[in-house]
């Protein structure tokens, strides 16, 4: 018997796998982010491997109200179309909708022509601007630096406000764009590796330090990030940072009421 989460406003991390060595290797899953927040229901960045962990930790993808995509790379969209088809019930409940860059939709696009009907409509995200479906609030605030056109997510509940910075150079002010007391930080490299547009350790440890939030969540770890033991990368930058840092698990469970805690 399927269930949800008891808690209406959860963090359901579906894999923590991070660019192209960790997805085809499968060290970790790379499922995305499955989010329960004041009872709506949403999927962040379907990578492969969705359809199968979130069978695995008995979600119901028929209560998703949406799937939104920062960008069009295989390790975060490899499974929009079979969790479109899964939402839907196979196209047999049209509902939900989907939120992707421009680019995303276009030449190539990530979802197929045949699913549109459907699900309720499609969603062009762009810098600057607001979106809003159920209880949710999200924005796209800036445009970032990443080799396809890509978007962090700011959301906004009744009750809390928390980010998600997706794959990106880091650039002067992006800090800026993302103040709220917690953060999930795709975190790829144990040390800058320019021209590649992902951040690393050093990158993470300064965006913590300037937002200053209540906790840090990494995830979407790269090979390095892997063999270095994200437990002990995070346990470093809570000492480093005077932030709490934790390292994403796959199938954990964040709990944004933890927030009063820390």
């Amino acid at each position: 018997m399927r269930h949800q989460p008891d808690q209406t406003n959860t963090i359901t991390f579906l894999g923590t796998a991070g660019a192209r060595f960790m997805v085809s290797k499968q060290l970790a899953a790379s499922g995305g982010i499955w989010l329960n927040l004041d009872g709506t229901q949403l999927l962040l960045d379907p990578g492969p491997g969705t359809i199968v962990q979130y069978n695995k930790r008995k979600l119901n993808a028929e209560k998703l109200a949406a799937i939104i995509l920062s960008h069009r790379h295989l390790d975060h969209s490899g499974d929009v179309n079979v969790m479109v088809e899964a939402m839907t019930n196979g196209g047999f409940n049209r509902h939900g909708k989907f939120y992707a860059p421009a680019d995303a939709l276009n030449e190539e696009p990530v979802i197929f022509s045949y699913l549109k009907s459907y699900i309720e409509g499609i969603e062009v995200l762009e810098a600057g601007k607001s979106y809003t479906i159920g209880e949710v609030t999200f924005s796209t605030p800036v445009r970032h630096q990443h080799s396809v056109e890509t978007y962090g997510i700011f959301f906004q509940t009744k009750e809390r406000r928390f980010a998600y910075i997706a794959d990106t150079l880091y650039f002067e002010d992006l800090s800026k764009h993302y103040q709220s007391e917690l953060l999930i930080i795709n975190t790829v490299f144990v040390k800058p590796l320019p021209p590649i547009q992902h951040l690393a350790i050093p990158d993470a440890a300064r965006i913590i330090t300037e937002i200053k939030p209540k906790a840090a969540i990494l995830t979407h770890y790269g090979m390095h990030v892997w063999q270095a033991n994200p437990g002990k990368i995070a346990e470093e930058l809570t000492q480093q940072t005077g932030v709490k840092v934790i390292a994403a698990r796959d199938g954990m469970i964040f709990d944004l009421v933890k927030l009063e805690e820390i």
